[in-house]
């Protein structure tokens, strides 16, 4: 007996490591039921021991990469649609850890079991839908757990950048739904339910999309005219210039609360999300959008502090950065139209081309930097005077100024060839430009750096771009629909700003009183919610839900 006992607990500790080596893989924090007493948890546990058996001899073999006791288990076991795309994320992950240590065959046998799994769980989807199209569409909101990780099948999807499963018609349908908020989905029914259903019309993602965006273009047209009418001091007392410029700051500040947020998962930004601080914030920054967002507010708040706190007549600087700020703004505007299904694939195809662009300029950066620096030792020899005067008058610019152009077919030979001596002086000083000197060997370097830079590296980029355009265009439902539900999925719990700023008190006392909150009355609050929502979960029929999946699986793979 006492042999059993260490035995079984032995068992115990491997499979809570390995389900820990599961969670750190996909970077999940472990679900805690802290809020059931252990009276609760006993039956539970009782009646799914079975099933955590296999669940552990599942995750085995994923580990081991043992495809037939993995599809076994997986047929065997509960939650098939949520647990063959964990499988599936475990799986990359392994082939990108494979591939890194030079594993080449290791890293294509797991790729291929991952792609295996998600197959699987496509089959089910459409199997599924044809079965019961309701039930289906139902599922992908069904939170489960598998291995301590706590999510729903298309949360999960997407977290892991599973297009295939996202792009779904299952997905789709229930995106729409959520998009819709349950109201009509033609335009002149929708424009109705503001009166008929007026809470959900307000609460719907498709209208506080449409209203962030007006907001968002009328504080275009304010910060334009700000711009270029009110920068210094003397016509910020005109009071019109003054309202312009302080909703711009208001508005500003509310959509940097809502952006925060988003960024480190509080109050309802969580949503279905289950993951640390660390991956929500990663993840956040691998979104394009994102970064131009952040861009745009860091702009902001140095312009607003040049202008109000480091004041230099006639306000230069600060109508410089307040320009660039505006610049950005306007090109944080073209996220509207990705919503749109044809312009959306159009900006989707210029952002990947732009990660195309940026490995361009990181190996021209180099070239561009030797050839400008063999120019300038050969054309203005011993030149003392590097680093002097203010930053704008600092040669490094001289010497990127030349093979810079060049890269567009400026060629600039008279000064290369050293004949040109107009403006220029044999003093060496910062402040004026010393008579370049003749050497044949800057035109005969010259010569080779066009020939490599315009034959070459232009149309190494143009060979990128023609590449990611068939890429894209190969995938650009699947991409735009991914990204569509980015945008949803932020507009499901996002107040525009700066309307925002007036609900924040309420929104961080509904998050007090559902997480950290000690108060008696929080509490109360809180089990009130938990009810609720256990049951909607009943009302769900989760059970039909479960066996439907594991009928279909069987179903698929002819077990049955």
């Amino acid at each position: 007996k006492y042999i059993v006992e260490e035995l079984s607990e032995l068992s115990v500790s491997v499979a809570d490591a390995a389900t820990g080596l599961c969670r750190k893989l996909l970077r999940y924090k472990e679900y805690s039921t802290d809020d059931f007493s252990e009276k609760e948890k006993s039956p539970t546990i009782n009646v799914n021991l079975k099933d955590t058996t296999i669940s552990d001899i599942l995750l085995w073999a994923i580990f081991a990469n043992r495809k037939e006791l993995a599809e076994i288990c997986w047929l065997r076991g509960d939650n098939h649609l949520l647990t063959g795309l964990v499988c599936s994320a475990i799986l990359r992950k392994l082939s990108k850890k494979a591939s890194n240590v030079k594993e080449q065959i290791l890293s294509i046998d797991l790729e291929e079991h991952s792609k295996l799994f998600e197959e699987r769980c496509i089959s089910i989807m459409d199997s599924m839908y044809q079965e019961d199209s309701q039930h289906a569409i139902d599922l992908m909101d069904d939170e489960a757990v598998v291995w301590g990780i706590h999510s729903s099948p298309l949360t999960f999807a997407y977290e892991n950048f599973m297009y295939d499963v996202v792009a779904h018609t299952c997905s789709q349908k229930y995106i729409n739904i959520k998009w819709y908020n349950n109201l009509a989905p033609d335009l002149v029914p929708f424009l109705q339910s503001a009166i008929r259903k007026p809470k959900n019309f307000v609460t719907a993602p498709l209208t506080k999309y449409i209203f962030n965006y007006m907001v968002f273009l009328t504080v275009l047209v304010m910060y334009s005219s700000f711009v270029l009418t009110s920068i210094e001091k003397n016509y910020s007392e005109v009071f019109l210039a003054r309202v312009f410029e302080y909703f711009v700051y208001l508005w500003g500040l509310g959509d940097l609360i809502e952006e925060t947020i988003s960024c480190f998962g509080c109050l309802e930004a969580r949503g279905r999300s289950h993951r640390g601080y660390y991956s929500r914030m990663k993840r956040y920054l691998y979104d394009f959008w994102n970064g131009v967002d952040l861009l745009s507010y860091a702009l902001l708040i140095v312009a607003l502090f040049v202008r109000h706190v480091h004041q230099s007549k006639p306000f230069t600087d600060a109508r410089r950065i307040y320009a660039l700020s505006l610049l950005v703004m306007y090109l944080r505007f073209l996220e509207v139209f990705l919503i749109h299904r044809k312009l959306g694939p159009t900006l989707i195809m210029i952002k990947e081309m732009l990660k195309d662009l940026l490995r361009f300029l990181f190996i021209a950066v180099f070239v561009v930097l030797g050839v400008g620096i063999y120019y300038h030792t050969n054309l203005w020899p011993d030149y003392e005077a590097m680093w002097d005067g203010g930053w704008q008058n600092w040669r490094i610019w001289t010497i990127l100024y030349y093979p810079y152009w060049q890269l567009y077919a400026e060629i600039n030979l008279d000064h290369l060839d050293g004949s040109n001596e107009s403006n220029c002086t044999s003093v060496t000083s910062a402040d004026s430009s010393k008579c370049p000197r003749e050497d044949w060997t800057v035109q005969a370097i010259a010569a080779i750096y066009m020939l490599f830079s315009n034959f070459l590296l232009v149309n190494l980029v143009i060979a990128m771009f023609s590449y990611t355009f068939e890429r894209v265009q190969e995938n650009s439902e699947k991409l735009w629909r991914f990204e569509r539900y980015t945008v949803i999925n932020d507009y499901d719990w996002r107040i525009p700003s700066p309307i925002n700023l007036v609900f924040l008190p309420y929104r961080l006392f509904r998050y007090l009183a559902k997480h950290d909150c000690c108060s008696p009355h929080c509490k109360q609050i809180s089990i009130l919610e938990q009810k609720k929502k256990e049951k909607r979960k009943r009302e769900k029929n989760e059970a039909y839900q479960r066996s439907l999946q594991k009928i279909t699986a069987l179903r698929n793979h002819s077990k049955i």
